[in-house]
């Protein structure tokens, strides 16, 4: 099987092409004088302001050879099991083909068939999604991308276990009216499941039949049938799709009834398209493997800790925490397939906010600090809205920006500047030093022709994909997020201690005295 590959690879620390790697990057400069744009499904993508050389062309495609990248990525199209730690197979592909497996096709069709069926009938006006994580962001960036005007039906989220959050989801609607989709692949989410509880007593309460009202989108539906939702209510997706991958399938459901199935169709599109060009494109010309190889150099390399993304379209403000929990979950790993400790940084923290309100909070940090962070600057060269003197200062900002960080100012070019204002001599020398900024700093210009359900989909399997071959370099699994379950054990443990007054002696849970005493507090 092509994923025992995974088990071979040697650690990356000890690769000769991995050295040739580092050393080409560390000699290669940023060029200002060349141009290096990328064209992939529709999408621009200049990486310009990174640091390229023949040399580190070479050492990449070495390394990436090294790694075998094209039989495992050929594996990833063929649904093998790649997520060794779970045996299975990372398959989200498959949910975007355009004749899928017969199973995939038939809930796609289900779906599609809802939103048809309850918009000839003009019901449900609200919507309320219930999921956490991969179940909910997507959902929300669709929504906000393409629902920003409005629509006929209202939709709000639901995440947080925060009983706030619940009240706030419910508060004012009439459940008559009302769908509630419950989003969990295990139908066991803690958070989820307890807001859906809520949901159910709020219908009833009501004297509304909640399996009448809820749906449920799941990749256990039998456990989805046994807490009262019907059968023709329940929509499945599969254990081979993981959270963070499932806006694809059914998971969607809420964004086809308020902002049309043709939104889903698109977005399933276009990431089709970028499917096949990760997949056909040359190294050399491959967007994924060309921003990852980017990735590879400014973290494990240069050192830097994090990478920025500058959106500079507001209606794609949550596209931020969809990409933090694709990469971060995804790449937040220091082991690799067989254990072994990887000695060279892995996933850096992603993080950022749309421009223009980034450049009023952080970008101070991100020109004159001492680490800096490369930035990736996502803008759309049309706008939707019939203003176009603010299209074309939205984009003088981001190109002025990404320059400011590129090519910076020096001490000389400050104290000119502040002598040409007639400041001073040695007032002048002073404030430079206050003004200058250092430059060179890495960044990608990543531009959709225009905000459509096909760019964005794009755009998201091509971040899907550069995740794939970081992960494929470092030999990490991307597709498991064992991180995440110690602390949901814990969780019930102290749960029931807070509950029903158990001594960490009858539970035998093991606690610090900090947290002993706040669970004393918050009982008393």
């Amino acid at each position: 099987m092509k994923h025992d590959v995974l088990k071979q690879l040697e650690p990356l620390d000890q690769l000769p092409q991995w050295e040739q790697f580092k050393q080409s990057v560390l000699s290669a400069k940023i060029n200002c004088e060349q141009t290096v744009i990328l064209d992939a499904a529709g999408l621009s993508i200049d990486l310009s302001a990174q640091r390229s050389s023949t040399e580190l062309n070479q050492a990449g495609q070495d390394l990436l050879k090294a790694r075998q990248l094209n039989t495992l990525r050929q594996a990833l199209f063929d649904g093998e099991h790649l997520n060794t730690t779970e045996d299975r197979a990372a398959w989200h592909t498959m949910l975007r083909q355009p004749q899928p497996l017969n199973e995939v096709q038939s809930e796609r069709l289900r779906v599609l068939e809802l939103v048809r069926r309850v918009d000839n009938d003009r019901r449900w006006r609200n919507i309320v999604h219930i999921g956490i994580g991969g179940s909910d962001w997507g959902v929300r960036l669709a929504t906000q991308a393409f629902g920003y005007a409005g629509s006929w039906r209202q939709i709000r989220f639901v995440s947080n276990i925060d009983g706030h959050a619940i009240e706030g989801g419910l508060a004012g609607l009439d459940p008559h009216d009302t769908l509630v989709v419950v989003a969990t692949k295990s139908f066991r989410t803690a958070e989820t499941m307890e807001n859906a509880a809520r949901a159910r007593e709020w219908f009833e309460a009501a004297g509304v039949n909640a399996g009448n009202n809820m749906i449920a989108v799941t990749a256990n539906p039998e456990v989805a049938e046994a807490s009262g939702i019907p059968r023709h209510n329940v929509y499945r997706f599969w254990d081979w799709v993981g959270g963070r991958f499932s806006l694809w399938s059914a998971v969607g459901v809420a964004a086809g009834l308020t902002v049309g199935s043709s939104v889903l169709a698109g977005l399933q599109s276009g990431a089709h398209a970028m499917d096949r060009h990760f997949l056909n494109a040359p190294f050399e010309e491959n967007a994924p493997i060309q921003l990852a190889l980017a990735e590879l150099a400014n973290r494990s390399v240069l050192g830097y800790g994090s990478r920025n993304l500058a959106v500079y379209d507001s209606r794609l403000s949550y596209l931020i925490p969809y990409l933090q929990q694709l990469e971060m979950e995804s790449l937040g790993k220091s082991v690799d397939h067989q254990g072994r400790d990887i000695k060279v940084p892995t996933g850096p923290v992603v993080w950022g906010m749309p421009g223009t309100d980034a450049q009023h909070t952080f970008f101070q940090w991100l020109h004159q600090s001492s680490e800096g962070s490369p930035v990736d600057f996502i803008v759309c060269k049309e706008a939707d809205h019939q203003w176009q003197q603010h299209h074309k200062k939205l984009l003088a900002h981001c190109l002025a920006q990404r320059q400011a960080l590129l090519h910076g100012k020096s001490t000389t070019q400050a104290e000119n500047e502040n002598l040409s204002k007639g400041m001073e001599p040695d007032k002048a020398r002073w404030l430079a030093q206050h003004r200058k900024q250092p430059g060179g700093r890495p960044s990608n210009l990543i531009v959709l022709p225009q905000l459509t359900p096909f760019s964005l989909g794009a755009l998201l399997a091509m971040y899907e994909h550069k995740v794939f071959v970081e992960a494929v370099v470092w030999g990490l699994n991307p597709f498991d997020q064992w991180g995440v379950e110690l602390g949901k054990v814990l969780a019930d443990d102290i749960y029931e201690l807070l509950s029903v007054g158990k001594t960490k002696q009858e539970k035998h849970v093991n606690l610090d005295q900090s947290t002993q005493y706040w669970i004393n507090q918050f009982k008393a």
